[in-house]
């Protein structure tokens, strides 16, 4: 029978400067990135870059909680997988990241509409934006 292991998992809430040597402490630590994503909640955005460890189980999640206009550096030359998370967060959200080793430019998607999930700038809606919703 294997050995049930309960893991802790981690949040921590950490600055824009905090990023880089943190990503870099979790890496030479043995973790790997395994999810990185981006929330717009109370007119700001909400970065989480999520890191396991396979051997512990271990789940740790830096999370960033930063003002539309601040600008956060790439942490692709430490963790290059994160190209795609990063582009995503650029292209759908609008979050300023620095630096991306392969910027897509806003080409990852095919979308319509610039940032659709970022702040609201006032976009005209897609074509077909709202038809069949429920009333």
């Amino acid at each position: 029978m294997s050995e049930v292991i309960h893991p802790e998992e981690k949040i921590e809430q950490i600055e824009v400067g905090e990023l880089l040597p943190k990503v870099m402490k979790l890496k030479k630590d043995g973790f790997r990135l395994s999810q990185a994503c981006a929330a717009f909640i109370d007119e700001k955005f909400e970065l989480s870059y999520s890191f396991a460890d396979d051997a512990t189980y271990q789940y740790t999640t830096l999370r960033l909680v930063i003002d539309t206009d601040t600008e956060v550096p790439s942490i692709t030359e430490i963790v290059p997988p994160a190209v795609f998370y990063e582009n995503e967060m650029k292209e759908l959200f609008g979050v300023k990241i620095k630096m991306i080793s392969v910027d897509y430019q806003d080409k990852l998607y095919r979308i319509k509409v610039e940032q659709p999930l970022g702040p609201d700038k006032d976009q005209p809606k897609a074509e077909n934006e709202g038809e069949g919703d429920v009333k």
